[in-house]
């Protein structure tokens, strides 16, 4: 049973997904089910980057290599999906956090104009 929904904001997560091998796409596809389906999802998963106001980071490993799929929440059961990289270095790229905050803020704003304010 889902305790949230994932959803991707416009085609971001897509375009990165669809760049990925096959076998990393499953494994992305298992942390998003893991993210859906579990209550307290284990903190080797999922990360919430110190000093953003609610973006997180979702963790996916195959072999020595690594991924990283950048998210929010919006309310407690909806879970917003902004944009991935493969990690070669060992700090997260500015560049890769600067652009899930703007599709953050992209979201937030299109959700305002929906709702009328």
């Amino acid at each position: 049973m889902k305790v949230r929904e994932v959803i991707a904001f416009k085609n971001y997560f897509e375009d990165f997904l669809i760049q990925q091998p096959k076998k990393v796409q499953d494994k992305i596809f298992k942390v998003i089910e893991a993210i859906e389906t579990l209550q307290r999802v284990p903190s080797n998963y999922l990360k919430h980057l110190a000093g953003t106001d609610g973006l997180y980071e979702a963790r996916i490993q195959l072999g020595s290599n690594i991924w990283r799929v950048f998210f929010f929440f919006d309310s407690d059961r909806l879970v917003v999906l902004t944009n991935g990289f493969q990690k070669k270095t060992q700090k997260t790229p500015k560049n890769e956090i600067e652009k899930a905050l703007r599709i953050m803020r992209e979201y937030n704003e299109q959700k305002r104009k929906e709702d009328g304010n």
